[in-house]
């Protein structure tokens, strides 16, 4: 069974299978922050979503991070290594991309095991 959480016509927020759980892609609350407060907004909005959808950050399977210039990478992992429980790192890839928009600096987009 599928169940899709917060649907609209382009894109479900959440997606259940099989107790695996997808996230669409999260970007930061607010565009005007610099790198580190986007990320953190960012995955505080992971973090509310996985508990919605039955999980936590220690079940994230993996997590693939889309960064507009790698420049912020060691900024971003600042942020990404102390959210991230000792021990529960997912599996995790980093790309630089172009941004859906030009203020965005990086956007997550996470798969996780339901607890």
């Amino acid at each position: 069974m599928i169940e899709r959480i917060e649907t609209g016509a382009r894109m479900s927020r959440i997606v259940k299978h099989n107790g695996t759980i997808y996230l669409c892609g999260q970007v930061c609350a607010d565009a005007e922050q610099g790198i580190k407060e986007q990320t953190q907004t960012m995955l505080d909005k992971v973090e509310a979503l996985l508990e919605k959808a039955g999980s936590d950050k220690e079940h994230m399977l993996s997590a693939t991070i889309y960064i507009k210039d790698m420049a912020y990478f060691k900024e971003m992992n600042e942020v990404w290594d102390a959210w991230v429980p000792d021990g529960h790192a997912p599996a995790r890839a980093c790309v630089e991309a172009s941004m859906a928009r030009e203020a965005l600096l990086v956007e997550i987009s996470v798969v996780a095991a339901e607890k």
